[in-house]
Order: structure tokens, then C-alpha cells, then sequence
């Protein structure tokens, strides 16, 4: 049982057992850490590599990597570091998905609940105690009787440090109050030798990829902030496919915030707000997989679009063409301002709808606004400008182009959307275009492009030179979509395969009509094909 005494919660081992150096197996295992003095145990396979090291040297040949930075929340050091990590094809540990989870810390100790169990048999605390804490390393523990919960956890969460927290109250007995990632810095000298075994078994182990839970089967909850200035589908939309969701048997129904915790009630879930991974958003999405509901948009894809560092790892990885991309941080301004033509253009990661993206002219601006989006993350992007009259969208829906459109840019002004400093905003024109009038080189970029990012709903920017050459901008999750707008081209049919998608990966037989494209689509893709198979 853990020893909750106060005394023992500051009392080191006066011998403890030395810490052999680890034998790190495999040729493809890189353990990362925010700074190379974190790691203050021998090294004698050269595993160890820095945050910006890991970030600096690009994508290479599939490698396992071990995350240790001290720094994990959102947009930090760790928090790239996985992120790049699954950008790259490398298996990390901690995932992206569990560091957002393990900074929702309300959520989280609910969905930890059916643990409690397993802590029945510990005896009560001393008087005056309520509380203990553990450190968990890969599943293993040095406190007596909680490594059977321990090993559990870590099967769970995958992160490789924890530190666990208990409380006790009269008649409940022990549960779990919360869940932390622990930094290298929290291993104290009693514990080196338990925290070395557990890396080496850890990094001798074969990595399985968890699975979550199957979506059962099927009426469609819509998630809307009705006051939200640039909304990915407005109110008038919403009735349209309220209408189209009767007509094939779908009761469709508009939620806000506050219907979290009746989220169970529905059979999906269409997240028609702004989505960010530090937004309510992120957490309907997450409680709806947890829910085994099917979801538009999955966590996993808000993770990879609304990152564009991820993106540009991502598309440059697989030979996505995009405009030449640079990764900046504090430490290569300078270098990186010197490699670009100007203009430029510079973007925080996780900015939308023209937001947190800004046009440079020379390099003295190029490090004024670079200063001012590094105070806001780790890690910005340099990008080449490349002025068009409009960007292509091409909205893909479950593996196939449910619409494409042009995005002009607005009057006198470089981007589709101006923001005013009153607040206000002006957008471009739209302009529908029928998927078998788009160029084919356009749609095969696109396709590619969604591929990476999985199986939801995307819209993909695309610019097109005067010369042909086609480059990816950006892969967008939740891309906007509203009557005469995004389907004045593809018509009815864009709706109903929008319902169609939610029936099937629900496990339900969508009605006649709801998945079926239209004879000029088919030809597109049958375009689209010949085009991959040129590629290829």
C-alpha cells in the first residue's frame, strides 16, 4: 500500500539501487528531450536528441520515438515534438490526442472513473492525510500496491511519465483525482533505477497502435455557436439540411455548448463551429468517439489540420507540392530570413480564416512579425508568397470530392478574407465549379493531400500558376459549406451525401439517393484516375 504519511513523501532512499546504463534496443529508437542536461543518465547508444534537434533535422526513414520534454501543453516544445512526430510517420509516445487529453483534467478524471475499482484494496491513510501522490514511469511504479493500476493507466494513456493523484474520503475510499504528465526533472535519485528498467523494457517492446471504440449504428446532433461572426455553415444552411436529413428518414438537431453532457442521446455528431484543439469543439468531438458515435470532425483531424506545422511536415513528407515552406523558431529567424524572397508570408499554426497570417516585404518586417507570432508559439512557418486571382477548394467527404469551388480574393487585398481592426470582415467572392470542369491536376493534389489527414470532411486550398503548376496551401477541417454557395455546382446530391456519410459509418444502409454521385462526378474521378495512374 503507499505510505501517506508526510514524512515519507519528502524521505529519499539513504542507498539507493545505482542506475545501470540502458540498453536501448533497435537502431530506429530516439529519445527527445527539451534540453540535453534533462537527460542526466548515461547515454551509451546515442538515442538522446534535443526538441529543436528533432524539429530541425525534417522527415527521414520511420523511426520510434520516446517524448520526454519537460513541456508538453498546448504549442510547447513537447507538444511539436509529437506532433512532428506523427507529421513524420514516426510511432511517438505520448500521441498528440493523449497530450489533449491529459491537459483536459475534468474530463479526463471522469473517463478514469472505472479505475476507482481497482484501488479498493488499499487500507485508509493516517489521520490528517486525504491525499497521495505517485510517479508512474511506463507503467511502472515504486509504490507498493498501485502497480497493477499503474501498468493499467499506461496502457491507457501511453505517456510515458505520470504522476498519479489520489484522495481519500470517509466511506468512498481511495479514487483518482487526476492525472499529470511528470518532467524528467520530477524523477528524484531513489527512483533512477526503477525509471531506467522501465525505458529499457519499454524501448525492447513491440509498439501496438490502440484502437478506440467501434461506432455502432444511428438522429444527428449539429454543433452551432449561433454567434460565431464566420461560422463554416450558417443558421439558413442548417434548416436546408434539417430538411434533406427528414426526407431520408435523419432527424437532424441543432446543439450548442451546453448540451454536452446529453451528447449520449444522439447517434452523431457534425461539428458545423470553428473547431481548435484548445476549444469546446475538440472536447464534443473526443467524448463523442469515447461515445463510439460517429463524428465530423474526428479528433484526429482536428489535430493534423488546425496545425500547420503538421500540415507542411505532412504534405512534404509524401510529395504534396506547396509553396517552398520553412519551419522558424527563435533560434533561426536570421537564418531563415536571409533564405526568402520577398514578399513572404508568415503564419502561426493555428490560425483560421486568414487570421494569424500575415504578408511580409522585406526582411525588417520579416523579423518584427516574426518576434510578435513567436510569442504565441514554439514554432511558425515562412511560406513563399504566390499571388492568384483566387485559391481552389476541393471539399472531400469520406475519400471522394463532394464539391469544388474558387475562393477570390477580396477587392484591393491579397487574402480571400480582410479582417477590419473594428472587428468586421469582408469576404471574396464564391464561385461553384462543377468537379468535372476542374482541372484534373487540381483534384489529384487535392485527393492526395485529404488522404493524409484521414477519412472526414476537408476542404483543401489549392493555388494554380499562370504556368499550371498546381501546390497545396493548406488541408482544412470543418470547410465551410451553405446553401448557393460551396453547392450551386454539385446540387442536391451534396447534401445528401453529406447525411449518407453519418448513416454509413454509423453502420446503417443509407436510403437510395444519399451516398450516389452524379454521371459528370464519376467522369471527373474516372479523370482523376487516369491522371494518378500518370503519376504513378
Amino acid at each position: 500500500m503507499p505510505d501517506c504519511s508526510p514524512a515519507a513523501s519528502r524521505q529519499r532512499d539513504p542507498n539507493p539501487v545505482p542506475a545501470r546504463p540502458p540498453v536501448l534496443a533497435g537502431t530506429d529508437l530516439i529519445v527527445v528531450v527539451e534540453r540535453r542536461r534533462d537527460f542526466r543518465w548515461p547515454d551509451p547508444g546515442g538515442r538522446i536528441m534535443t526538441a529543436g534537434a528533432y524539429a530541425a533535422a525534417g522527415p527521414g526513414r520511420p523511426c520510434r520515438v520516446i517524448n520526454l520534454c519537460r513541456h508538453v501543453d498546448y504549442l510547447s516544445a513537447g507538444y511539436y515534438t509529437s506532433l512532428l512526430a506523427e507529421a513524420r510517420g514516426d510511432r511517438v509516445t505520448p500521441a498528440l490526442r493523449t497530450l489533449v487529453d491529459l491537459a483536459d483534467r475534468h474530463d479526463l478524471a471522469d473517463s478514469l472513473a472505472d479505475f476507482n475499482a481497482g484501488l479498493a484494496h488499499l487500507p485508509p491513510p493516517p489521520a490528517g492525510i486525504t491525499q497521495h501522490t505517485a510517479n508512474i514511469y511506463f507503467g511502472r511504479t515504486p509504490d507498493a500496491g498501485l502497480g497493477d493500476v499503474a501498468a493499467r493507466l499506461f496502457q491507457r494513456l501511453d505517456c510515458p511519465l505520470m504522476r498519479l493523484t489520489l484522495v481519500h474520503a470517509e466511506g468512498q475510499g481511495w479514487r483518482i483525482a487526476g492525472v499529470a504528465p511528470l518532467g524528467l526533472d520530477a524523477v528524484p535519485p531513489a527512483h533512477d533505477a526503477v525509471f531506467m528498467n522501465a525505458l529499457e523494457v519499454h524501448a525492447r517492446r513491440r509498439w501496438l497502435r490502440t484502437r478506440g471504440p467501434v461506432a455502432p449504428a444511428f438522429t444527428l446532433a449539429v454543433l452551432h455557436d449561433p454567434a460565431d461572426p464566420l461560422p463554416p455553415s450558417k443558421a439558413e444552411t442548417l434548416d436546408h439540411l434539417a430538411r434533406v436529413g427528414a426526407d431520408l428518414g435523419v432527424r437532424v438537431e441543432v446543439i450548442g455548448q451546453r448540451d454536452y453532457r446529453h451528447l449520449a442521446r444522439f447517434d452523431g455528431l457534425f461539428i458545423r463551429e470553428t473547431t481548435a484543439v484548445t476549444h469546446p469543439t475538440f472536447r464534443f468531438a473526443r467524448k463523442a468517439e469515447a461515445l463510439g458515435i460517429p463524428v465530423v470532425d474526428d479528433t484526429t483531424s482536428i489535430l493534423r489540420c488546425t496545425n500547420k506545422v503538421f500540415l507542411a511536415e505532412a504534405l512534404a513528407g509524401h510529395g504534396v507540392t506547396t509553396p517552398r515552406t520553412r519551419l522558424v523558431t527563435r533560434a533561426t529567424v536570421a537564418e531563415v530570413a536571409a533564405s526568402m524572397t520577398f514578399p513572404a508570408v508568415l503564419k502561426v499554426p493555428d490560425g483560421a480564416f486568414s487570421r494569424g497570417v500575415e504578408r511580409v516585404m522585406d526582411p525588417d518586417a520579416f523579423h518584427r512579425v516574426a518576434a510578435a507570432l513567436l510569442a504565441r508559439s514554439e514554432i511558425i512557418l515562412a511560406q513563399d508568397y504566390v499571388p492568384t486571382a483566387f485559391d481552389w477548394r476541393v471539399g472531400v467527404l469520406g475519400g471522394q470530392v463532394l464539391f469544388v469551388a474558387q475562393y477570390h480574393m477580396c477587392p484591393q487585398h491579397w487574402q480571400i478574407v480582410r479582417h477590419g481592426a473594428d472587428g468586421s470582415h469582408e469576404e471574396g467572392a464564391t464561385r461553384a465549379v462543377a468537379v468535372a470542369d476542374t482541372p484534373p491536376a487540381v483534384l489529384a493534389a487535392a485527393m492526395k493531400a485529404a488522404r493524409l489527414m484521414g477519412n472526414g470532411l476537408y476542404g483543401v486550398d489549392l493555388k494554380q500558376t499562370a504556368a499550371g503548376e498546381v501546390m497545396v496551401i493548406e488541408v482544412n477541417d470543418n470547410p465551410n459549406l451553405d446553401v448557393g454557395m460551396e453547392d450551386r455546382a454539385a446540387g442536391p446530391v451534396l447534401w445528401r451525401r453529406v447525411i449518407g456519410h453519418f448513416l454509413t459509418a454509423a453502420g446503417r444502409v443509407p436510403m437510395p439517393g444519399s451516398t450516389t454521385l452524379a454521371a459528370t462526378e464519376h467522369a471527373a474521378l474516372a479523370r482523376l484516375a487516369a491522371v494518378r495512374a500518370a503519376v504513378a
